[in-house]
Order: C-alpha cells, then structure tokens, then sequence
C-alpha cells in the first residue's frame, strides 16, 4: 500500500512516500481502507521529535492519527463492526498510521460514521473531538452556566471545544484574530478577544476553566482569569506528574516532567487554581456521543481545506503556518476522486 513514512526524526523532515506492506488485522482489530485523514499539530510534534520519551515511535514510521473509512476486513472476535461499515476512528498511541491507504484499529477506537457527514468532514473530528470532550467534560466536569475560557478558538480543537461548551450550557470566552471573531461567534462563543489587539488576562476574570493550547506565557497569565477553585487545563504542555504516573513512564521521566511542571503548578496553587495536563486517549464510545451530536446537528465539523494525497507534504506546511480555520484533510489515493465527488 502507499504511505508517508517519517524514516528520521528533525524539524520540518519531508516525509517521503513510498509502499508499505499492506496490515493484517490481529484480534479485536478492524482494517480500514481510509478515504481521508486530517492533520493535527500532533503529528508535526512527533515528526520533530518532540515526543521521544513519551510516545517513542522507532523509525522509520507512518504518522497520522485521524481517519474516515470503510471496513474491508475484521480480526478475529470483533462484533460490533463488519465489512463494508462506514467508520471514523482515533487510532490509539503505538498503532497511530492514517497517512497510508489501510490502517488496522482496534475496535475499541472506532466509532461509526455519522451519517450525515462526509468522509471529509468526518476525518477533521475524532482527535480533536475526543481532545475537547476530555478535557470539558473528563476533566474540567464542566456543567451549565460555569464560565470557559477556550484560547485559539478557530484552531482545530478550539473549534469543537466552543461548540461542546455551549451544548454543555457554559458560557464560553475566546481568543481569536479579528478575522476569525465571526467563525467563533458562529460556533457559540459568547465573547472573543483579539489576541492581537487585546489582553485577555485584563479583560476576563472569574472564569471556571482555561483550556490552553498555546505557549507558557499565554499558560501562565491564564491564570489571571480563574477564580479560586478553578482549573487551568493545558493540551500543549507543559506535562505534570499525574500524566507521567497515568502513562507509566520509568522514574527519570517522572522526575523530569515534575520538574518542568513545577513552575506552573506552584503557581497555580498560590492563586488557589488546579493545574492539570491533558494528553487525549482513543476512544470509540466517546466518538459515538460526538457522531450523535453530529447527526443531531448540535455541533459541526469545520474544514479550512482539503488536500489530494500527493500534495500531503504541502498540506503539513499549510497546517503549520497557523493560518487554518478548523481542520486540514487529505483524501486517500485510491478514493480522494470519489470522495471529492460525493462529498
């Protein structure tokens, strides 16, 4: 099968297309014939070499971790899923590889389709769906009439987390160019900031919840905004001992991750806020609950632009230029003619 394989780890590595063998599903597993994968600021970290100790992938490798397909083969003592299933997935950490025509999955990643997407637009969801899920609703426990703030509210994850917000009832807050305030807007943002022109660290106060995406200065005066009690919750780092304990790392990593936490969180405890780092996990019963929403209509993918799988490389420059609303998605080669056709 063709695949995009990462055979060095470094900053902006091309990653070079080449065949691969095609996978065999072991047991519990489905195979996937993928009709598009979406990109994610994930996968250029990985690529970098910014995960080493944590996710250490061996390369050379497939990277990718979102995908819309159709079930061609089962492993044994699978059940919820047969061949020809239209299905959506976030394969899960050490078994990540969407940027390829066939991935295996384990059945507990997938999810069905929603059926009223396309393949596109459901590709653009699952690892930024399941991000803003966990962190709303696993984490912060979000319930009706709290108050969120949501930096980056037109990035990938930024978009699904304005949205679940409002299904979850919270008064939701954004940080956004003004170019973008009416996409936010759109998605049920209550009030958005212009990071370029305004601080939000001045303008905000008595928030319930932070979800970080962005860089440790924008970490630490997110605390300004949080009441005593409240949770300042980062996706971007940096990580804190809980993660290190929840992913098993040997003792040295556990002293490392303390150690560069150890700033944000004696900070937050001086101010009476928790801090905690989130690193999202495959789920297909969560995947689910975002396809009804989906279906329901409560919430929407959002999709900036679409790439042909030869053009998979561009496609990872346009993602890191920062100027993308929602998602960016490849279609795969065998299907991208007709997926494109049939939306």
């Amino acid at each position: 099968m063709k695949a995009y394989i990462l055979d060095r780890y470094g900053k902006g590595q091309v990653l070079r297309l080449g065949e691969g063998p095609d996978p065999v599903p072991a047991a519990g597993q489905v195979l996937i014939d993928i009709h598009a994968t979406a990109l994610n600021q994930l996968d250029a970290k990985l690529r970098d070499g910014a995960f080493k100790p944590i996710v250490p992938y061996k390369p050379p490798f497939i990277l990718g971790h979102d995908l819309a397909g159709i079930v061609v083969s089962v492993g044994a003592g699978v059940r919820r899923f047969k061949v020809g299933d239209a299905v959506f997935a976030r394969p899960r950490d050490l078994n990540i590889g969407t940027f390829a025509e066939r991935i295996a999955v384990d059945e507990a990643d997938v999810a069905a389709k929603p059926a009223n997407l396309s393949m596109i637009d459901s590709a653009s969801i699952p690892l930024v769906g399941l991000t803003a899920w966990q962190v709303l609703v696993e984490v912060a426990k979000l319930t009706r009439g709290q108050k969120v703030l949501i930096h980056a509210g037109s990035g990938g994850v930024g978009t699904l987390a304005i949205q679940i917000a409002r299904h979850l009832g919270a008064n939701v807050a954004t940080t956004a160019s003004a170019a973008n305030a009416d996409l936010v807007r759109s998605l049920g943002a209550d009030v958005v900031i212009d990071y370029k022109t305004q601080d939000f660290s001045e303008m905000l106060s008595g928030y319930d919840v932070v979800l970080n995406s962005l860089d440790g200065t924008t970490l630490e005066k997110s605390l300004k905004v949080l009441k005593p009690g409240g949770k300042l919750i980062s996706i971007s780092g940096p990580p804190d001992p809980a993660f290190a304990e929840a992913m098993g790392l040997n003792i040295v990593l556990r002293l490392v991750l303390r150690a560069m936490s150890a700033g944000i969180r004696r900070k937050a405890k001086r101010v009476g806020v928790t801090y905690h780092f989130m690193w999202m996990h495959a789920d297909g019963d969560q995947l689910g609950k975002l396809a009804a929403l989906l279906e329901q209509g409560t919430i929407r993918a959002v999709v900036d632009q679409t790439f042909a799988f030869d053009q998979l490389n561009e496609a990872m420059t346009y993602l890191e230029s920062g100027r993308a609303k929602g998602k960016v998605v490849v279609t795969a080669p065998a299907t991208q003619s007709t997926v494109i056709a049939k939306g």
